[in-house]
């Protein structure tokens, strides 16, 4: 098997290229190597296939190749060896097989015409040329002729042939005078791709000039002129009137009928074409009429494409560039004018010559090692493969049981050193061959050392190290490491052995120093090489600088004492605030110490002791604080007013370097408030001339800095001030320096490669800013090439930012390197990075789609993936398209707008999920890759099965009464099923208690609900939910509002008087079909109306047994009725059961016997009585009360009782109670005096308009039961 290349190291980089079996191999660059090593040979440099040569000039056939030993060169001519010695004007140039044919002698060189083909070889093998057809240019005179004046009738088309001598290659045409003045060329008149001048329609002013075509062949820069062609137009009218040029209806004008178009080329309505892979398609339409017909051009079933589609010739040509098979089918031009149109079709085959899918690369072998040779090509017809050997056919080279041809591919196996060859690859149609060359070598090679010997390595103590030994040899040698010469193989615990042969040391300790020695050994021998190494004492900072706090005007020592390995050289170096420190007349700088002199209050600030070697360093940092003079009135500073900073002034540039340069201001005043930081910013003249761009941020504390510089940037500098309270204004800006230019350090980021269309790669990067531009005209070198082909690297140089890479083939790797060049020179070496070529629509749709339905909502997909080279792209996702066809209930309106699923990656299966439950469904899955959608695949149908509804809508609770709570809601938005009813749950609660939930279920067709409270203080809490035969589904919840203060029953009622009380009342319900007139001694609050509804309602009449009751039907406790609409009876507890009803019961019987009590002892007393009696006697006439029936006491003792007195009707009148009669009944009839006693009747009462909108049943007053007694 072929050896897999070990990870990718620095060092063992050509050692891996070495023993790669696919793609170019390169031996090292070693010179010793090179000159030791064998290769077959390579051929490096050849003449074109099609070599046509100036015959003014010696005649030049390349051929250059490399191998080693060095190749020796023959040619064959016509497939015959050409035997250079015999000839004298044939040559070849020294070490090389380019052969040079001189006729500075004489000679004709059309004797030398022929096919050649070139052989290099060495011992190891013979490589090809491709086989080069030598043709000597032609350029012939024009045949003599005399031409005869071409005479047509004006608006006739023409044509004048230039028929032009054949040429090699073929010559270019152009029509010009005779006089050598160009023929003016529209639509009307133009020059056919064949060289023909067309008229569309002559006019008078065409005979005022002759016509003459020229050739002018390449080679011999000359041009041949043809006799001059001259016009005799016929016309109806003579005069030729400029003036009827621009004329609107020109022809008319002129006498020239009007005639529908004909095409002069080509001929009739149909033909055909056939055009090579690669090459450019022209189609040309030319046609007559009057007026001047216009040319459009079509594809059938498609648009023509617009990225390699262009028109010529006053769109009477239509050319396609670099045509490929999508480009093959039938295109039309159409030529209209208003007379009428026609159209040609032209029928438009694609073929191609072989081109390479696999082109065979040179393979590099150990001995016993396998490998194989590929070579695929495509065409159209399919080419076919021969396979050669050093120049002979397989078939006739000797046997070589190692060796396997399977079609397009050669297996190696257990190759050894006499299998080393050069083997050819023909690949043929009729359009064309390819030939390629690639070796077989088979190395065997002794180990050999890459890297000098004796290496120094020197390394601080308990750091990690890793030692080298670059190494090559064939077979791969295998690698131990020893130290000091004595000992095992390094390898294990604090040693690591890399696969490229590195030794790391994890950490280096005092005894890891010595001599390393690293052996490669394979069988034909070893090699060795040396590192010493040795270990440093670490760099250590052992008296650090301490934190200090100084007054302002003293002066500070900061110590910085240091231990380091003698033998390295020592750098001590100070920062402030992170930057580097500017050591000014006020500083001193010592080896152990720095000094400030006269501290100010810009000093404050950290500093950083930095101590290091060539190996390593140590820092230590200290902050000093500056305290402000005591003196200073700070109390008085707080309390001024803070602004910004002055602007700083007086900018100075100095210590002119070529990378740095030191700026110095003076600081502006602060205003009260401290400056925190300091902004330098620059300007540059060049790219964005009068932009400020920041260039770096310093402390307040500082007033000199030294400001890193790019080459090639005219600088301008300027500084801004800041304290907490804002920035200041800018400086005035600096002197303009200048640095000088160098070539670019660094290459555009962001590099990108990806294709905008199908058959092309836009390259794209970051462009580089004045500062990293580094000199003038800076520009980007652009480098791709296919991935893994190992074929040379294509560039363009860019001024931009962009470049497009045309015909590619869809989604291919590529590698791209993007480099800046100015100048100067160019930047360092690019990164590779991999770009894609464009995608085109996947090809193929996904196969097998399966459905399973997992639930009501959700579908389970599977599919067979589609081929990976259908693709056409990077696949992003597998795409169900899916649409709701219908519901399975009837009469319920859908919509069927598409959705869609994706499942990422190259996945056989996924769920859909959220469809709705009860539904037919349709699917379609599609492959997306980056340019969109793939074919559709079959479409799927499918069902899900019933679900629970969702939930009911617009659920809403109202309280039209104390007693009565309404319920609506409107059915499901989604029934996901045949809906078989209602639940509702409810749940009275009080504060955070609650009662027990009851629960009603309805029919499908309900969706209203009265509901009697039991109890007039407790809230309600309603769940409502529609159900199927799965189940419950989405539940609402809504609560019912808070009763009113005032609606909350007192628990017994006020104590009256004995007295005498008159009252009637009705109750009426048109929905209980009962009436009762009832009269009751009692204080019992009416039972408030019922809203009119669909549902059941309830009414209540109640009876005691001391009163007497008049009804039209037998009273009952409690009467329900269910209204057609209604599927449900509401059950609520009886009245008579209440606890509180009984005790009102009692409180009134008890006053209604002291009512009777007090009647009895007034009678007992005596006085007058109104007579009730049915007697035969009438009163006298002394009675004055005798109309109205009643009656005085003659003694004063027989007085109404204390607090009321008796109307004249009977009834009593309250004088001093707090407690009214309507606060009993429903208040909105009775009348009061001043006093506030009751006058007139008490009577329950409903306007007829109230009680028919309501239709409510109103309960007779207890009370009025009393005056039955009276």
């Amino acid at each position: 098997m072929a050896r897999q290349p070990p990870p990718p190291s620095v060092h063992a980089a050509i050692l891996l290229c070495l023993l790669s079996l696919s793609g170019a191999i390169e031996i090292p660059m070693d010179p010793s190597i090179q000159n030791e090593l064998s290769q077959p040979p390579t051929i490096t440099k050849q003449s074109v296939k099609d070599h046509i040569v100036d015959p003014r000039d010696n005649i030049l056939i390349e051929c250059e190749a490399k191998g080693n030993p060095a190749p020796s060169f023959h040619w064959t001519r016509n497939s015959r060896f050409f035997n250079i010695a015999k000839d004298p004007r044939v040559s070849m140039r020294r070490k090389s097989g380019t052969l040079v044919i001189d006729f500075r002698s004489g000679g004709r060189p059309e004797e030398y015409e022929g096919e050649y083909q070139c052989f290099a070889r060495n011992k190891f093998g013979t490589a090809l040329s491709n086989r080069i057809r030598l043709q000597v240019s032609k350029s012939p005179l024009w045949p003599k002729e005399n031409l005869d004046p071409v005479v047509v009738q004006e608006g006739a088309p023409l044509t004048l042939q230039c028929n032009p001598p054949p040429g090699l290659p073929s010559p270019v045409i152009f029509w010009m005078s005779s006089s050598m003045e160009p023929i003016t060329q529209d639509k009307r008149v133009s020059q056919g791709h064949n060289g023909d001048l067309y008229f569309s329609n002559v006019m008078l002013q065409d005979m005022q000039t002759d016509y003459s075509c020229n050739a002018r062949f390449h080679f011999t820069h000359t041009i041949q002129q043809k006799n001059a062609f001259t016009l005799k137009v016929l016309t109806n009218n003579p005069y030729n009137d400029s003036s009827l040029r621009n004329h609107p209806d020109m022809y008319s004008a002129r006498g020239v009928a009007e005639r529908t178009p004909s095409f002069m080329y080509p001929q009739g309505t149909a033909s055909s074409q056939m055009v090579l892979r690669g090459t450019d398609l022209l189609l040309e339409c030319i046609a007559s009429g009057v007026p001047t017909p216009d040319i459009a051009w079509y594809k059938k079933g498609g648009d023509l494409p617009s990225d390699k589609a262009k028109f010529e010739n006053f769109n009477k040509a239509l050319r396609i560039t670099n045509v490929s098979e999508e480009d093959s089918g039938e295109y039309f031009c159409l030529a209209s004018n208003k007379m009428g149109s026609i159209r040609h079709t032209i029928s438009v085959r694609v073929k191609a010559a072989p081109y390479w899918l696999d082109e065979p690369k040179n393979l590099i072998l150990a001995p016993g090692e396998d490998g194989r040779l590929v070579c695929r090509a495509n065409g159209n017809p399919k080419p076919t493969v021969q396979w050669m050997v050093n120049g002979e056919p397989l078939q006739s080279a000797p046997p070589n049981p190692n060796r396997e041809v399977a079609g397009d591919t050669i297996i190696f196996r257990d190759t050894q050193i006499s299998s080393r060859a050069v083997y050819q690859c023909n690949t043929s149609n009729e359009h064309g061959y390819l030939l390629a060359n690639a070796f077989v070598s088979v190395l065997d090679v002794p180990p050999r050392m890459l890297s000098p010997r004796n290496q120094l390595i020197r390394v601080i103590l308990y750091n990690r190290t890793r030692l080298d030994c670059p190494f090559f040899g064939s077979p791969i040698p295998t690698l131990r490491w020893f130290k000091n010469g004595q000992g095992s193989n390094l390898d294990g615990g604090n040693y690591h052995v890399y696969e490229n042969g590195s030794l790391e040391i994890k950490m280096i300790r005092k005894e890891d120093q010595g001599i390393y020695t690293c052996v490669a050994t394979n069988i034909l021998g070893k090699a060795e090489n040396q590192v010493r190494l040795e270990v440093k004492d670490p760099t250590r900072i052992y008296r650090m600088p301490e934190d200090q706090v100084a007054k302002r005007g003293t002066t500070v020592q900061l110590e910085c004492r240091v231990k380091h390995d003698p033998s390295l050289k020592l750098t001590v170096s100070w920062l402030k605030d992170d930057e580097p420190l500017y050591i000014g007349n006020r500083m001193k700088k010592e080896d152990d110490s720095l000094t400030i002199f006269g501290v100010a209050e810009r000093d404050q600030g950290s500093y950083t002791c930095v101590a290091s070697t060539e190996l390593d360093q140590d820092l230590a940092k200290a902050y000093l604080t500056v305290l402000a003079d005591q003196a200073t009135p700070t109390n008085r500073l707080a309390a001024l007013p803070k602004g910004r900073p002055d602007r700083p002034r007086d900018l100075e540039l100095t210590d002119l370097a070529e990378r740095s340069v030191r700026l110095t201001w003076i600081p502006g005043d602060d205003n009260n408030s401290p400056i925190t930081d300091y902004v330098v910013q620059f300007e540059e003249d060049q790219f964005q001339p009068g932009v400020w761009h920041d260039h770096s941020k310093f402390p307040g504390s500082v007033n000199s800095a030294i400001l890193q510089l790019s080459p090639y940037v005219n600088y301008q500098f300027r500084v801004i001030a800041i304290n907490e309270v804002g920035s200041s204004h800018p400086s005035l800006p600096s002197e303009r320096y200048r640095t000088s230019g160098a070539p670019p350090e660094s290459n555009p980021a962001d590099v990108k490669g990806e294709g905008t269309r199908k058959n092309n790669m836009e390259i794209t990067w970051t462009p580089m800013n004045a500062t990293s531009a580094f000199g003038p005209n800076l520009r980007y070198i652009v480098k791709w090439r296919r991935r893994e082909t190992r074929e040379t690297w294509n560039n363009a140089t860019v001024w931009g930012s962009r470049y497009v890479v045309g015909q590619t083939p869809v989604y291919v790797p590529y590698e791209i390197r993007v480099q800046a060049e100015n100048d100067f020179g160019k930047g360092p070496e690019p990164d590779t990075v991999i770009g894609y070529s464009g995608e085109d629509y996947p090809r193929a749709a996904p196969t097998d789609v399966k459905i399973r339905v997992l639930n009501s909502t959700a579908i389970s997909l599977q599919w067979n993936r589609v081929y990976p080279d259908t693709v056409q792209g990077q696949l992003r996702e597998y795409r169900a398209y899916y649409w709701r066809e219908s519901s399975l209930l009837k009469n319920l309106w859908v919509s069927q707008k598409r959705q869609q699923a994706s499942f990422p990656g190259d996945r056989p299966r996924g769920v859909v999920s959220r469809l709705f439950p009860y539904s037919n469904y349709k699917l379609e899955m599609v492959v997306v890759n980056g340019r969109g959608d793939g074919p559709r695949s079959e479409t799927k149908e499918f069902t899900t099965p019933e679900g629970v509804p969702s939930a009911p809508r617009r659920f809403r609770v109202r309280q039209p009464n104390l007693e009565t709570i309404n319920l609506e809601w409107d059915h499901p938005e989604h029934p996901n099923g045949i809906l078989i009813g209602y639940t509702l749950k409810y749940v009275a609660f009080n504060g955070t208690k609650l009662g027990k939930q009851i629960v009603e279920n309805f029919s499908p067709n309900q969706t209203k609900f009265t509901m009697q409270r039991a109890d007039p203080v407790s809230r309600y809490r309603f769940t409502l939910s529609a159900r199927t035969q799965v189940g419950s589904g989405e539940a609402v919840t809504e609560e019912s509002p808070a009763p009113p203060n005032e609606a909350t029953p007192t628990a017994a009622p006020p104590t009256l008087p004995p007295t005498t009380v008159s009252v009637t009342g009705v109750v009426s319900s048109t929905d209980a079909t009962a009436t009762a007139a009832t009269t009751e001694a009692t204080t019992v609050p009416t039972i408030p109306s019922v809203a009119p509804t669909t549902m059941a309602t309830t009414t209540v009449a109640t009876t005691t047994t001391t009163a007497a009751t008049t009804m039209e039907r037998p009273p009952t406790t409690t009467s329900k009725t269910k209204m057609p609409e209604s599927a449900y009876t509401n059950n609520q507890a009886d009245i008579a059961t209440q606890g509180w009803f009984i005790g009102l019961m009692c409180a009134i019987a008890l006053l209604v016997l002291i009512l009777l009590i007090v009647c009895f002892i007034k009678r007992s007393r005596g006085g007058k009585y109104p007579v009730r009696e049915k007697k035969d006697v009438p009163l006298g006439p002394e009675d004055p009360k005798e109309e109205d029936g009643s009656f005085d006491y003659s003694d004063e003792d027989n007085k109404p009782l204390q607090g009321s007195q008796t109307s004249l009707d009977g009834t009593i009148k309250q004088q001093e109670s707090d407690d009214s009669l309507v606060d009993y009944g429903e208040g909105g009839e009775g009348q009061f005096n001043e006093d506030g006693s009751f006058i007139g009747q008490y009577t329950v009462k409903k306007d007829k308009e109230e009680t028919e909108g309501n239709e409510s049943s109103e309960a007779t007053s207890p009370v009025n039961a009393i005056y039955s007694l009276a």
